[in-house]
């Protein structure tokens, strides 16, 4: 859920987070998980003295597995991330699992201007009202979650564990860092907390989606695609052309416009993004219907190198309808929805603090050359949200790389996932904990256990359960 570029797809995921972004394979995920669905009144600012207004964050409860004789019982806190809590809720099974083990009270709280959760009501996202947008910050949302905490905890000495994936990963360890007194530890799931300008490559995600197809199927996978860039752009020239690609893909709204056939590109390349996300080890429905290892699924339509237009084009809309198609069950692409991420909030957000600079070195990736340049983001950031990025806020405030005061933190990584280039992948001290995945994708150890898991995540959180274990115990 990270803009390459404004105005541009997003690179999700997830989701937020996504960014994301988390799902249960082979389940009705709605009838998975029970919760209530309550309300906490918290101030629409925090840090001011002038300023009394409220709003309500919903967050969802389960006491279920809760001793009620025990006075100190674990509460188990998902930093909800960007999009609806219930989303989230639904696909962290390891989360529940292990509040079954630990007897823990489940909170799954939602994340200011996501989900339900808006302080405005409709008017919450009102372009001609950007003074609303003024309390949609990190620190904003942690305060929320600390005054839940606060209030969930009555007084009594009850040890919380923060869970997250994505950019709810890095909420959590950033939740443990600036509020250690209310927050016992936290699992930081696939958190790239250092993709952040002058700390992280910004070609790194590309790189790693680029890998992930080369490993799927054969090298002629990311030839291909690397070649259908031209293919598109000689093609969207005319106008005969353009209706050539609308009738390959079935999509919804033909191309007709140089700004159309932009769109499309950003779509496909956000397609991809997704796909090594999500290369999860069985079907799953987070951002789309998919099948198990749905990167193989794609690369084995691109398994021959194309050597005409027209076998290509043909290659690329068979490969692209696993993530657009897969269930057969759409009659036509609609390119202006590309996942169950909410895109509107997490592209404000990258507006302000959240500036995560992602840029491809086309002669190393599958991708078109995309350069980053700051001037050109914040400008498109001002026209669509009156917003000014400040790209370096997050590291004055949580550290960037100088993590060494840091404890009681799990850092989770799987290098199949592009967000691992961003993430911990060293310990700063002996109370940080970095936990790698060969086989992981982005955040698959905070899904449910399944026979499909590879041997990698079924050790990664054995070793999160015993360390969560011994917090609870040394609490």
């Amino acid at each position: 859920m990270i803009l390459r570029d404004m105005g541009e797809a997003t690179v999700r995921a997830a989701l937020s987070a996504v960014l994301g972004i988390l799902l249960i394979a082979g389940c009705d995920c709605s009838q998975r998980f029970k919760y209530e669905i309550k309300e906490f009144q918290v101030p629409l600012d925090h840090f001011s003295f002038l300023i009394n207004a409220t709003f309500n964050i919903r967050y969802l409860y389960n006491d279920s597995f809760v001793d009620k004789s025990n006075a100190r019982t674990p509460i188990f806190f998902y930093t909800g991330n960007e999009g609806d809590i219930e989303l989230f809720a639904q696909n962290t099974g390891f989360l529940w699992e292990q509040a079954e083990r630990q007897r823990a009270l489940v909170i799954f709280a939602e994340h200011r201007y996501y989900g339900k959760s808006l302080p405005f009501g409709s008017s919450t996202f009102n372009t001609s009202l950007p003074e609303h947008l003024a309390y949609f910050t990190v620190e904003q949302t942690l305060e929320d979650y600390a005054m839940l905490i606060t209030f969930l905890r009555n007084e009594r000495q009850m040890p919380v564990v923060a869970f997250g994936g994505s950019y709810g990963g890095m909420l959590a360890a950033w939740f443990r860092m600036k509020y250690p007194h209310l927050v016992t530890g936290a699992l930081a799931a696939s958190a790239p907390v250092l993709q952040f300008p002058g700390i992280t490559d910004c070609d790194i995600f590309y790189r790693i989606v680029t890998s992930v197809f080369q490993n799927a199927y054969n090298e002629n996978c990311t030839l291909n695609i690397a070649k259908s860039w031209k293919l598109f752009e000689t093609l969207g020239a005319s106008e005969a052309g353009k209706k050539q690609i609308s009738d390959a893909f079935h999509l919804c709204n033909a191309l007709k416009t140089d700004d159309d056939l932009k769109k499309f590109l950003d779509y496909v390349e956000e397609v991809y993004s997704n796909l090594a996300m999500v290369n999860y080890p069985y079907n799953s429905s987070f951002l789309a219907p998919l099948p198990a290892y749905p990167v193989r699924q794609v690369c084995y339509y691109l398994k021959e190198l194309h050597s005409t237009d027209a076998d290509l084009l043909h290659a690329m809309s068979s490969a692209l309808a696993v993530y657009t198609n897969y269930t057969q069950s759409a009659k036509c692409l609609d390119i202006s929805v590309n996942s169950n991420a909410d895109d509107s909030g997490w592209n404000i957000q990258s507006c302000n603090q959240m500036v995560m600079p992602i840029c491809s070195n086309g002669s190393e990736t599958m991708f078109r050359t995309s350069s980053w340049n700051f001037k050109d983001y914040a400008e498109k950031c001002y026209k669509n949200y009156r917003l000014t990025p400040k790209p370096y806020d997050i590291i004055l405030r949580y550290g960037g790389r100088n993590l060494e005061a840091a404890t009681n933190i799990i850092f989770s990584n799987g290098l199949l996932d592009p967000w691992s280039g961003g993430g911990v992948l060293q310990a700063p001290n002996d109370k940080v904990f970095v936990i790698i995945l060969p086989e992981g994708a982005h955040h698959l150890d905070l899904r449910h256990s399944d026979p499909a898991d590879p041997p990698s995540v079924r050790d990664a959180r054995d070793k999160e359960a015993a360390i969560i274990a011994r917090w609870i115990q040394d609490f």
